[in-house]
């Protein structure tokens, strides 16, 4: 499986390697007034990548920091519950079982 990961992020890094050397062109980016920038294409797709991934990353990471913390939290109070209740039943002895009643058949005495 681990072969298949490397396999697929090589492919990855290929197609992207190609993508760079067959796109590298300057593109003219307007900035405010008459102000122009001249960015690379390859480098242009980058930033707006990251643009968008890095702040669905972080999201992401926090509502799963959230969760983590929240089942540590729920994990400790269920062990903190089973602590006490394992507690309480070695204080408070159980009561000795009954025996259950045999079934006499009609007509035997």
């Amino acid at each position: 499986m681990q072969f298949l990961k490397i396999l697929f992020w090589a492919l990855i890094a290929f197609v992207a390697a190609v993508f760079t050397f067959g796109n590298w062109k300057w593109v003219p980016i307007q900035l405010f007034g008459n102000l122009v920038a001249e960015v690379n294409l390859p480098l242009l797709l980058l930033i707006t990548f990251l643009l968008g991934f890095v702040p669905t990353f972080l999201y992401q990471r926090t509502i799963r920091w959230r969760l983590r913390q929240r089942l540590s939290a729920i994990e400790r109070s269920v062990s903190d519950l089973r602590s006490s209740t394992i507690s309480d039943a070695a204080i408070v002895p159980a009561p000795p079982p009954v025996a259950a009643p045999i079934a006499v058949p009609p007509g035997v005495a």
